[in-house]
């Protein structure tokens, strides 16, 4: 199954279409939205095409995915993303338009993301969030996310050095297991109190 389409009080969660393209661009060429994704913000139509073939067009095309837009009732217009990796890590993201910020929509989200992944057999998920980000943990732990360790990346594309927060969330009952490739990777690493 992929990416099967989701309602919440206020909002519903479907895959991107190619009718979404202004609305994916509005999303991602925002500099402030940007600030903690991990791309440039997007600079023109043509660039919100080809990011819409490669990350949701091509992952749409596979047998199992999650990558949802996030659109609000009242208009079914994509104002947001979250998605759920297929990859070992299971990678929890989102985004937002800053005008829809604090709003809990991304909490309202994935909340629904969770449980449908839940659901549908994923043994964990995790997510990282930059620490100068904390707004982003904050959703983490609302989703029932615990923190688990930091690292330290010299963070690409924008080549930057990030001290990154890991949070996971089991579903399988192994309360014990921790996801450590990140940690494994960077010689960087702490566990932080938090």
């Amino acid at each position: 199954m992929n990416t099967p389409t989701l309602k919440t009080e206020r909002l519903i969660l479907r895959k991107f279409t190619e009718r979404d393209i202004e609305a994916l661009y509005q999303i991602l060429r925002d500099k402030e939205v940007n600030r903690f994704l991990p791309w440039y913000p997007l600079q023109s139509m043509e660039e919100a095409e080809a990011f819409y073939q490669e990350r949701y067009a091509a992952k749409y095309a596979e047998p199992r995915g999650y990558q949802y837009a996030i659109c609000l009732k009242s208009d079914d217009r994509p104002i947001g993303y979250i998605k759920v990796d297929m990859q070992e890590h299971h990678d929890f993201g989102y985004g937002l338009r800053r005008e829809f910020w604090h709003r809990g929509i991304v909490t309202e989200a994935g909340k629904a993301v969770v449980e449908q992944v839940r659901a549908d057999g994923l043994p964990y998920i995790t997510a990282t969030h930059d620490v100068q980000n904390p707004r982003s943990g904050a959703v983490m732990q609302k989703l029932g996310m615990t923190y688990r360790y930091s690292y330290i990346e010299q963070w690409q594309p924008k080549d930057v050095r990030v001290t990154f927060r890991m949070y996971q969330l089991n579903f399988d009952g192994n309360e014990q297991r921790v996801y450590k490739k990140y940690w494994n990777q960077y010689a960087e690493h702490f566990v932080e109190v938090l």
